[in-house]
């Protein structure tokens, strides 16, 4: 099984996986919450429709977890405030 770096942890994923679905699978249902409220969001449509399951990957800000496959050797940092 490859792994992600999530947050600085090693995350195990299926290959063909997005790293919403390597995310859920491990039982991280939230990764960030909304600036007003501060409530948590993860993966709601997973279809790309909508922005709640926002991270960072490889340095590139804004990226739909629900949208990019996982790769080995991928980093992600999760946004627990979100500022947007």
């Amino acid at each position: 099984m490859s792994e992600i770096a999530v947050d600085g942890e090693p995350l195990p994923f299926v290959e063909g996986q997005t790293v919403a679905a390597a995310l859920v699978a491990v039982g991280r249902v939230a990764w960030r919450t909304t600036r007003v409220g501060h409530r948590p969001r993860g993966v709601f449509c997973g279809i790309g429709v909508c922005f709640d399951c926002l991270v960072t990957i490889d340095g590139a800000g804004g990226q739909r977890a629900c949208m990019v496959r996982a790769r080995p050797g991928m980093t992600v940092t999760t946004r627990e405030d979100d500022d947007e």
